[in-house]
């Protein structure tokens, strides 16, 4: 197994040893660009935390941000206001090759006049490293990437996936203090983009340290990240665990790019024991659980609610649960589940994801009346 040395934190006189500080933190920090007579804010004031040996990514859809932001901790560009430090140093306005960071981006940039060894040797021998010291790192980041048995091919005569493992053990061989990496699989096709998606979780997880991620696809992000920061207009949305903020999106806009997610209207019409009733559709009952203090009766808002979260069939569901009424306008097979859709009225409709069970055959077809059923616990309000 391959490992990346470190140094021990102090100690403090008591003999205590303190908490490290995060791998890097951005602090009120904007990017702004002038554009005509405009200035727009391509950053606009992130407060960020990333803890040491965490794997990290920054989530959202093209022109959100999360780029600019990434290229403001490699040092590729300059906020316009805030602070970037890294291990608690600040690195305001340091040059890029003064900051321990790597970064691996998206096209392998990989010399093809050098074997895999070589490529992977280069940066060492820039630093004049000692070539028992080269050849050591070389051969354990190599294994680590499984292809040791590959160090003597040329770039040309590997896959894509091994031409990415490549560009990985050759940021990771210089020892950084953080990796980061800009859509590094986006060039490849999506069933070794899912493969990838494992091996850097991997690696990530035997060599500890930080990994910063950049995509616009929220499986990847959902797939490896210890926390994500879902990023729009320039500002994060929402920070948490992949599965909190699947389960728990904060805004609208995260319960839309997250997933498939049901966005349902509806009018507070009082609670019991702290489960509110939300009139939707045409009086139909959703239930929901732990609203904000701010909800009161009368309270317009959204409900959100995931399509696999929601059971379907033909018999009207216990007054403990949502229940709502709707036919059927969409039914689609998938092999492993059915998706519906299913038209509730009022304007709303709502998808349903159901698993096929071996023993299972469809719920019912389109044109067909059904009720969809799901626990309180699965309702989420966002505020209109």
């Amino acid at each position: 197994m391959a490992s990346i040395s470190t140094t021990a934190p102090a100690t403090s006189d008591e003999g205590t040893t303190p908490s490290p500080e995060p791998a890097i933190s951005l602090e009120g920090v904007y990017k702004s660009f002038r554009s005509g007579s405009e200035t727009v804010h391509a950053v606009a004031g992130v407060d960020l935390t990333i803890e040491q040996g965490e794997f990290f990514s920054l989530l959202g859809p093209s022109g959100c941000g999360k780029t600019t932001t990434m290229r403001m901790i490699a040092g590729f560009e300059d906020p316009t206001e805030g602070t970037v430090r890294l291990g608690g140093r600040d690195v305001t306005g340091v040059a890029a090759n003064h900051r321990d960071v790597n970064m691996v981006f998206q096209s392998y940039a990989l010399f093809p006049h050098m074997n895999v060894a070589e490529n992977v040797a280069f940066g060492l021998k820039r630093k004049r490293v000692a070539k028992d010291e080269i050849k050591r790192r070389v051969t354990e980041m190599l294994d680590l990437v499984e292809l040791g048995h590959r160090a003597r091919h040329r770039p040309t005569q590997l896959s894509g996936g091994q031409q990415q493992r490549v560009a990985l053990a050759r940021a990771l061989v210089n020892q950084p203090a953080a990796l980061l990496l800009d859509e590094p699989l986006g060039a490849l096709d999506l069933k070794l983009r899912q493969a990838m998606q494992v091996e850097l979780k991997r690696i990530q997880r035997e060599v500890g340290i930080t990994f910063v991620y950049v995509t616009h696809d929220q499986g990847e992000a959902l797939t490896m990240s210890d926390r994500l920061a879902v990023m729009n207009n320039g500002g994060v949305e929402q920070l948490g665990t992949p599965a909190e903020v699947y389960e728990r999106p904060a805004t609208r806009f995260v319960a839309d790019f997250i997933g498939t997610s049901n966005l349902i209207r509806g009018v507070v019409r009082g609670d019991v024991g702290g489960v509110w009733r939300v009139e939707i559709a045409d009086g139909a009952t959703a239930l929901v659980a732990g609203s904000p203090e701010t909800v009161t009766s009368g309270t317009h808002l959204h409900l959100t609610v995931r399509p696999e979260k929601i059971r379907i069939g033909v018999d009207r569901p216990g007054d403990d649960v949502s229940a709502v009424q709707g036919v059927i306008t969409e039914t689609v097979y998938l092999g492993a589940a059915t998706h519906y859709q299913v038209d509730i009225g009022g304007g709303e409709e709502i998808t349903v994801y159901q698993q096929n069970a071996s023993d299972s055959a469809p719920v019912a077809e389109r044109g067909a009346t059904v009720w969809l059923s799901w626990h309180a616990r699965h309702s989420y309000p966002l505020l209109a």
